[in-house]
């Protein structure tokens, strides 16, 4: 898998370089701010850009920016973005041309090389990636009486809130400690509950992520 890296920190930036290449990774560019990533990204088509949301020269938006207009000109390119903290604003940004080849990660996921190559492997893949407590904090942002959700049972929205870090059935019955059989009538019963039919030209696990993460 080939990837194209954006971090303006060069200590940090070569240290993920080698992390990634350990795992297994092509790391195609390395780059320091959203122009050059955006030149890469369209010089080398990779499978991923890894890219840190601050970027410079002002260090505020630039690499969500940048991750958005990858999104837009490669759809075949995941993006997997890296921040320090949790800003809900910038997911729904990012969420904007849906779930599908997208990541969110805490940087503190870093270190643990086996957690961060999957998600770039799941987002390589068309899945999606997201940090737990971006998940969490997305859920947390509104209690409303017309919560489609709130009609799920805990269990139900533990299934929806590993789906939509991008875990397969089969992890998450791991996760949970439940058989995937069990998992997949939850999956049944969450598709049910939100109103997603099955269709031909729908995922409806990707509707139900978007649903979950924009809710």
């Amino acid at each position: 898998m080939r990837l194209v890296l954006a971090e303006d920190n060069t200590l940090l930036r070569e240290g993920l370089v080698r992390l990634l290449t350990e795992a297994g990774f092509l790391v195609v560019a390395s780059v320091e701010d959203a122009v050059a990533l955006l030149a890469e990204v369209a010089r080398h088509r990779p499978d991923v850009a890894v890219v840190d949301i601050r970027l410079p020269p002002t260090r505020t938006d630039e690499g969500l920016r940048a991750a958005r207009e990858i999104r837009r000109r490669h759809p075949g390119t995941g993006v997997l973005v890296l921040s320090q903290y949790v800003r809900v604003s910038y997911t729904v940004e990012l969420l904007d041309g849906g779930a599908r080849g997208v990541g969110y990660l805490l940087k503190d996921r870093v270190s643990d090389l086996t957690e961060f190559a999957a998600a770039v492997r799941q987002v390589g893949g068309g899945g999606s990636a997201f940090d737990p407590i971006v998940v969490d904090q997305l859920v947390g942002r509104r209690d409303r009486d017309d919560d489609p959700l709130r009609g799920l049972s805990d269990r139900e929205r533990a299934v929806l809130a590993l789906m939509a870090e991008g875990r397969t059935n089969q992890a998450i019955a791991g996760r949970l400690d439940i058989a995937e059989r069990t998992v997949e009538k939850h999956c049944t019963n969450i598709f049910a509950k939100l109103a997603l039919p099955a269709r031909p030209d729908d995922h409806r696990r990707v509707l139900a992520v978007l649903r979950y993460l924009n809710n």
